[in-house]
């Protein structure tokens, strides 16, 4: 019996001995922290900027002459035709001043004839036929304002394109250079958008033998365009009160998906100099705002703010916040608070930064 209670006991503190060896185990696998830098490096970003759509050609259709609204020869959203009637607008008044033209016109030249035939047998002057000339110009020169007034009443479309609103009925009153309507030509489409000085300098700096640079278009529902574009020119000075720049890409839209004034995001890769990098898994959120933990010299943890100027895979690019000197905690964010002291082991910014890429790849 003695035997089975010293038995007992000595597995009972054996079973003790190795939980608590355990337990010791498991505090020390969890108090092992991995400690990385920011590193500074030139790199490459897709940045995005939101851009304003616009057609290539969008101009308003106005009335040139004053009248009724006789036809309405298309409909909202209709694709025209270079050359094709839209609107007609009552020619009547237009028409008689072209016949009256017409009849002074074939006046003129019948006196000029007669003239002609009087100075051809001494009777008249050459003055006097110098005139009867200068009669039948400015005939001619008023019949073809006629013309031109009467062809105003006849609104034809100036290229290709896609009919907007059209805000006039039927009989309205038209007066001269009111807005009937407005065409886009959509066949290919211009996004702008402003950059910084920054960013400018950047981009000018990494042009290539003259190349344009592709870009990329986000659409408003977070689609990606299929179709890239170039950027085609850039404004000629800055904005005083932003600071930016605007540049202009142009887009092929076969499709006609894009329409005049739509908005988006344009997608393009931005050259960094000397950018301050750390791994996405060091950081975390509150409140839509980015944090890390610094690691002070008695290895105790402080939260920090930092502000992010891009986003790579897996990476990070640091506006402010943050030095080169700084040890910040890459891995297990979640498992530490504030002011916690931790051991840990230092990893090479250059090496966590491959083995990511890598990882990425």
């Amino acid at each position: 019996m003695k035997r089975i209670v010293m038995l007992t006991g000595l597995w009972a503190m054996l079973c003790h001995t190795s939980c608590k060896s355990t337990h010791a185990e498991e505090k020390e696998g969890e108090s092992k922290f991995f400690v990385t830098s920011p590193i500074k490096m030139d790199t490459s970003v897709m940045k995005e900027y939101v851009s304003q759509i616009r057609s290539i050609r969008n101009i308003e259709i106005r009335a040139q002459e004053k009248g009724y609204l006789e036809s309405i020869l298309t409909d909202e959203g209709q694709f025209v035709r270079k050359g094709q009637s839209l609107f007609k607008i009552m020619p009547k008044i237009y028409e008689s001043e072209m016949l009256k033209a017409q009849a002074e016109a074939k006046a003129t030249e019948i006196e000029l004839q007669n003239t002609q035939a009087l100075f051809n047998r001494n009777v008249v002057s050459p003055n006097e036929l110098a005139l009867a000339k200068a009669k039948l110009e400015k005939a001619n020169a008023e019949l073809s304002l006629a013309k031109v007034h009467l062809a105003f009443t006849d609104i034809k479309a100036p290229f290709d394109g896609y009919i907007d609103r059209l805000p006039l009925k039927l009989g309205s009153l038209i007066e001269e250079g009111e807005l009937l309507t407005t065409l886009s030509d959509n066949s290919e489409m211009f996004a702008y958008y402003n950059v910084s000085e920054p960013e400018y300098l950047d981009y000018k700096n990494s042009e290539q033998n003259g190349e344009k640079t592709k870009v990329q278009l986000l659409e408003a529902n977070n689609q990606l365009f299929k179709y890239p574009g170039i950027v085609e020119t850039i404004e000629s000075e800055f904005n005083n009160e932003t600071g930016n720049i605007a540049f202009r890409a142009k887009f092929p839209n076969p499709d006609k998906l894009l329409k005049h004034g739509e908005t988006g995001k344009v997608l393009m890769t931005v050259a960094l100099k000397n950018a301050m990098v750390i791994p996405q898994k060091a950081t975390y959120e509150i409140q839509d705002k980015k944090y890390v933990f610094v690691v002070d010299k008695n290895n105790v943890l402080k939260s920090r703010e930092i502000a992010i100027e891009a986003q790579m895979p897996d990476l990070f690019v640091v506006k402010s916040g943050l030095t080169e000197n700084d040890r910040i905690l890459l891995e297990g964010v979640q498992k530490v608070k504030d002011n916690d002291k931790i051991t840990y082991q230092y990893q090479d910014p250059a090496t966590v930064i491959t083995h990511l890429r890598l990882k990425a790849e």
